[in-house]
């Protein structure tokens, strides 16, 4: 094992110590999983929105344009307004969304300043993912959602035409057990709810996908 700091090497897998714990990535990774119900009781502040977009703001960015930006809300109203612009599951087709007291305490919504550049290549992506791995490593969790009624999110939060709305991201503390489990024969990749309300999700096995 080799040490840097709070940060280790143990056979090529990355690790850093917090609080006396030992974290790793893998771990983080899997745990990040897309929750839709939430406490909605727990009280996100608007200074943890601000240090998770802090952690895209410091990610990679095509050419380093960095032309994402960010609406931040942790208000019932704002809250209020974000949730009724989004599809909340399209493979739970008798699920129309998280009920009152199951719905995120705190959203992020994604936004591309064209006026910077109007082709933001893979940036969204690595924000958000790194967006959500800070919410993992704080207890929390989130989902990010392309299914947005745009043009009434657009209306409702004034957001003018020079931002295009890329993804809302939800962000609370999870209600709900997401397990991960192997893609089967007939090749499924549904994600599904069991009876106990646990949430299913399938995975390709590592062999399926590393061509040569």
């Amino acid at each position: 094992m080799k040490i840097i700091g709070k940060f280790a090497i143990i056979k090529e897998i990355i690790i850093f110590f917090k609080g006396g714990m030992i974290i790793v990535i893998k771990d983080l990774v899997k745990k990040n999983r897309s929750y839709r119900r939430f406490y909605e009781n727990f009280t996100i502040e608007r200074n943890t929105l601000e240090e998770l977009v802090d952690l895209a703001r410091l990610s990679a960015s095509a050419s380093n344009r960095q032309p994402l930006k960010y609406i931040l809300s942790c208000g019932k109203n704002k809250n209020e307004i974000i949730f009724n612009t989004l599809a909340w599951a399209g493979y739970l087709k008798d699920w129309p969304g998280p009920i009152e007291g199951e719905r995120p305490s705190a959203y992020i919504v994604m936004l591309n300043d064209t006026e910077i550049t109007k082709n933001y290549w893979c940036d969204p992506g690595i924000a958000a993912q790194s967006i959500l791995l800070g919410a993992t490593e704080k207890g929390l969790g989130g989902c990010i959602f392309a299914s947005v009624k745009r043009d009434e999110l657009r209306s409702a939060l004034k957001i003018t035409e020079r931002y295009e709305i890329l993804y809302v991201l939800a962000i609370g503390k999870p209600k709900e057990q997401v397990v991960l489990e192997t893609v089967g024969p007939e090749g499924d990749i549904k994600y599904w709810r069991d009876n106990q309300g646990v949430h299913h999700v399938p995975k390709r096995l590592l062999k399926d996908i590393i061509l040569e």
